[in-house]
């Protein structure tokens, strides 16, 4: 039997029609209203439909084929539209805001301040938010290759770099010698694995591996030429031997390192040299 969760989307088949919208089959969990406003057109009896199931402000089970800025088990930034005496609300877009107790504030949260919560049930089955994301995040083993692509977002700055949320379920690190522009807190992209570590957190870099190892070789490349006087008797065309002589690389990494250079407009690169630009050796 299928099984429904709140505050995630399930396929439901419409059970009937009426006037204010058309009841959902919820299975084990009744019919489901889903209101006239969020129906498609075209909705007819046996239609499935994917929407999003919660309680609504009376705390009746209501579903929606909006979709949330978050869901269950997942973590965003959000905007705090409200401060009350049960709590702060979010919002995540849909009607009903998204409630964050007290006791699941990290600091006393502000109005029109932007917070990373993760979103889950509580024991009342509410869909609520925390703030503390040490009580959610990392409970379980990652399973990650080196190279492998994830999504992440930045909870945090430390003196290694920046402690992130990977793929909504674990930590992980950015090591600051590897980020090269300021990553604001909630800030969501892109990274790769470079490694798994025996407490379980993952070493992350933003770029691929291969182009990753090329960019760090820029600033070997860049301080050779500074302590040369400005330029190098070695090219794209020396042979690999030669440039494996010079830097202990291969070819290919040459490659990408003086083409990335070039390409910043640092270097020069000619028939059988390799120099700085003018505004870099001044």
């Amino acid at each position: 039997m299928t099984q429904l969760a709140l505050g995630k989307l399930n396929k439901l088949a419409v059970k009937k029609q009426v006037e204010f919208g058309v009841y959902l089959d919820g299975l084990s969990w009744g019919d489901i209203l889903l209101p006239k406003r969020y129906v498609p057109a075209g909705t007819e009896i046996g239609t499935v439909l994917e929407v999003l199931l919660y309680l609504d402000s009376e705390d009746q089970l209501i579903a929606t084929t909006e979709k949330p800025y978050v869901m269950v088990g997942q973590v965003a930034q959000l905007k705090a539209v409200a401060i009350t005496k049960v709590g702060a609300f979010l919002n995540w877009g849909l009607k009903k805001d998204l409630l964050v107790p007290f006791s699941e504030q990290q600091i006393p949260m502000q109005l029109d301040k932007y917070y990373l919560v993760y979103c889950y049930v509580d024991k009342s089955n509410r869909i609520v938010a925390s703030a503390k994301l040490d009580r959610y995040i990392g409970k379980d083993t990652p399973d990650y290759q080196p190279g492998d692509e994830v999504q992440f977002y930045v909870a945090s700055q430390t003196d290694l770099g920046y402690k992130v949320v990977v793929d909504h379920q674990h930590w992980g690190l950015l090591y600051k010698n590897q980020v090269f522009k300021p990553l604001r807190i909630g800030y969501k992209g892109t990274a790769y694995v470079q490694k798994m570590r025996d407490d379980f957190r993952i070493d992350l870099m933003l770029d691929k591996p291969g182009y990753e190892k090329a960019q760090a070789f820029t600033d070997v490349i860049l301080e050779r030429l500074k302590h040369k006087g400005g330029s190098l008797p070695i090219s794209d065309k020396s042979t690999p031997e030669q440039i494996y002589g010079e830097f202990g690389v291969s070819k290919k990494m040459f490659k990408q390192a003086i083409g990335a250079l070039y390409k910043a407009g640092q270097i020069v690169i000619e028939a059988e040299a390799i120099r700085l630009n003018q505004t870099q050796s001044n």
